[in-house]
């Protein structure tokens, strides 16, 4: 709620020093609106540069399933054909517009290429004078709460191990992504398999698989299982994509492609190398790639118990974002997926920001702990009915999306989704399924793009003013 105050002046309001873990698109939102807040901010990032997930590597792990915890982790997901699977309209910042860029190697196309999210990332930045906020090469391995209530933040140098200091905060907010820990599908008999598997994480490019792999089994429906299967299908004999969620009579060889098929899940696998499907098909295979999703990982931080991982859900959190009793000294940004997540950054962060200045006021422990439990049950009782759901945890947010971003909205007295946003986020969703190889470059809805680039342009003429 709003505390009733019609004109607060900063004066009015509290300026809290908040540790922001992660230079991402949620790290890089949260430091902007914090400081408009007006609070005190410092950015911690592990890496050289911001970008999080969009900072693309050709470098991968030596553990290709992701399951060794010892593994030198890298922290990118990204494969180099990735192309995004929302507009550029949709996909940006409502504060700083995604418009083409036309300049010497940059990518104007609707749908572009991941090199020009990350750009993009670097000209927001660069246009909220954000990474003097940020301390690059300072990776944390410790936040613990205090005595006091505060909390403290310890780091240490990403290239030598070296102690970099404890820090003091008033509130810590994490957003350090959720596209590092892989969450590789369980298959009876995996132990026996001879082939080689691999999560998605440590997939690049297709070149390893050419020649030397005549049959891969793609597992998951998600958009990187569509490209990364068409990818490996240019130079792989065969490829088989196994998921939960096709449908009986798509079953078999995928339309307009000669050697890329579609299974149910699969059911085995054997120590001859065979995979057995849940529809009665085998196929001989070399390698299982998963494009399974990740897991929620926060090893560095430590509630004494209050904040839980378990079966890949995180709670208890009001609003998927305060944990009650450490309300609001504890946030976490950008945990509900199958969104649209910039603008979500957004939402989440005004309202963060505004709670800790104490502009805005939180319910009670009791009410909040009462409305994450009736979050919970609710979701449970629709995973009973779909093991898809399942199998996604309780922060995939398919149809409630933009309900939960225009109800921080009105939290935060901020406008609400623009309805052109979505309108043109649904279309593009039927377009994928119709038209799955063509969507990101043929479309229809010029009308909805003109009216984004008028909203656009008063975002631009405010953000001059």
């Amino acid at each position: 709620m709003i505390i009733p105050n019609p004109n607060p002046t900063m004066s009015s309001l509290v300026s809290r020093s908040v540790a922001v873990i992660g230079a991402g698109a949620a790290g890089l939102s949260a430091a902007l609106e914090l400081r408009r807040e007006g609070h005190d901010v410092v950015v911690y990032e592990r890496e050289t540069q911001i970008g999080g997930t969009w900072s693309y590597t050709s470098q991968t792990e030596n553990d290709p399933i992701g399951l060794d915890p010892t593994r030198k982790v890298v922290h990118s997901s990204l494969y180099a054909s990735l192309r995004t699977n929302l507009p550029r309209e949709v996909m940006g910042f409502r504060v700083y517009p995604f418009v083409a860029n036309r300049g010497h190697g940059r990518d104007p196309r609707r749908f572009p290429g991941h090199r020009e999210v990350f750009e993009y990332l670097r000209d927001f930045a660069a246009e909220f004078e954000l990474s003097e906020l940020v301390r690059f090469g300072s990776e944390v391995w410790h936040v613990g709460l205090m005595d006091d209530k505060k909390w403290v933040v310890k780091s240490r140098n990403s290239s030598n191990g070296c102690d970099d200091g404890d820090q003091v905060y008033d509130a810590v907010m994490v957003c350090n992504g959720h596209y590092t820990e892989p969450r590789p599908a369980e298959i009876s008999g995996i132990d026996e398999w001879p082939g080689k598997q691999i999560h998605s994480h440590n997939y690049r490019v297709p070149d390893p698989f050419r020649d030397q792999v005549r049959v891969v089994v793609v597992i998951g429906s998600s958009a990187s299982a569509d490209d990364i299967s068409r990818d490996i299908a240019r130079v792989a004999k065969e490829v088989h994509i196994a998921s939960r969620s096709v449908q009986s009579e798509h079953l078999g060889k995928l339309a307009g492609h000669e050697n890329i098929w579609l299974h149910s899940m699969i059911n085995r696998a054997y120590k001859d190398g065979i995979v057995a499907f849940q529809d009665g098909n085998e196929v001989g295979a070399d390698v299982i790639l998963h494009c399974t999703g990740y897991k929620y990982h926060f090893p560095f931080l430590e509630t004494n118990g209050i904040v839980t991982v378990e079966d890949n859900r995180v709670g208890p959190l009001y609003k998927h974002i305060f944990p009650p009793t450490l309300a609001p000294w504890l946030s976490f940004v950008g945990l509900p997926w199958k969104v649209v997540p910039f603008p979500m950054f957004e939402f989440q962060n005004k309202w963060i920001a505004g709670v800790l200045s104490g502009r805005i006021r939180l319910p009670s422990i009791e009410e909040m702990m009462t409305d994450s439990e009736a979050f919970t049950h609710h979701w449970k009782h629709l995973a009973f009915l779909s093991d898809i759901l399942i199998k996604w945890g309780n922060l995939s947010f398919i149809g409630m999306q933009f309900e939960y971003d225009d109800w921080l909205a009105r939290e935060s007295d901020s406008p609400p989704t623009e309805e052109w946003r979505k309108q043109m986020y649904f279309v593009t969703g039927r377009r994928k399924r119709s038209t799955p190889e063509t969507y990101r470059d043929h479309w229809e809805d010029e009308d909805l793009i003109s009216l984004a680039h008028q909203d656009f342009k008063q975002h631009i003429r405010q953000a001059s003013l």
